[in-house]
């Protein structure tokens, strides 16, 4: 049984696992978080704030903090971090375990377009709509920068810093939003494309299922692929089982 467990966190699933694991005897659990959110929602157990200097700093972490095990529960597009925890993982020969929420599928009455990047997305744009509702987060922007003739809405936790786009619309407003609000949204500044990034999971889900109820053509970012050799987890339960605890 782990005595001490780190998690990557930031998401809604490592939320869950702390919690999880800071309710199990004998289980130290401590949450680290990148600090780009100034007020986090809660956290069980305790929580460190900042990056650890790559993979080498993230590995010193984990000696000299005697981490048992460590658990990647970050962003599915939180590239660098995955690749960093893999090989500070690999250097001290911790386990772990990444934890990813299943990406989202197209289902019927849905009109997606695929594309690998935020730059992709930016190609993409110009020719379905002049409206775009950009939901791919405050730090994305610089992708869309360029685009001129369009008129972004871009809503987040948190002023986003430039560049963004010229013609920007900011809505500041803290999730999850329910189907009616999404689609109360996309009505009332006439969206008439959606760009969104594939992060999975229910909490975000609601603006994908408005916009098939009003036609919309949704631009989906997909993730980045996993280091290689590694290979991610559904869900808290399968975290539990990888670490040998039992579900409850």
């Amino acid at each position: 049984m782990p005595a001490h467990v780190l998690i990557l966190g930031g998401t809604t699933e490592a939320r869950r696992l702390a919690a999880v694991l800071a309710a199990r005897p004998g289980v130290r659990v401590t949450t680290s978080l990148a600090g780009r959110v100034a007020r986090p929602g809660a956290v069980a157990g305790e929580v460190r704030t900042g990056g650890f200097g790559g993979a080498d700093g993230l590995a010193d972490w984990l000696r000299a903090h005697h981490v048992d095990a460590l658990v990647d529960a970050t962003h599915p597009f939180a590239e660098a971090i995955t690749a960093n925890a893999a090989r500070a993982a690999a250097a001290t020969g911790v386990p772990a375990v990444v934890l990813r929420r299943p990406g989202w599928r197209p289902g019927p009455g849905d009109r997606w377009y695929d594309v690998p990047s935020l730059a992709g997305a930016a190609e993409a744009l110009p020719a379905l709509g002049r409206r775009v509702f950009l939901s791919t987060g405050r730090l994305g922007l610089a992708a869309f920068a360029h685009l001129r003739d369009l008129h972004f809405v871009v809503r987040s936790v948190e002023p986003p810093e430039p560049p963004m786009p010229p013609d920007t619309e900011l809505v500041l407003a803290r999730g999850p939003f329910t189907v009616a609000e999404e689609t109360e949204l996309l009505r009332t500044h006439r969206i008439d494309v959606l760009v969104t990034k594939d992060s999975g999971g229910e909490a975000t889900a609601a603006k994908l299922t408005a916009a098939r109820e009003l036609g919309l053509p949704v631009v989906v970012v997909r993730r980045p692929p996993l280091p290689p050799g590694v290979t991610a987890v559904p869900d808290v339960a399968d975290v539990l089982e990888r670490l040998g605890l039992s579900p409850a």
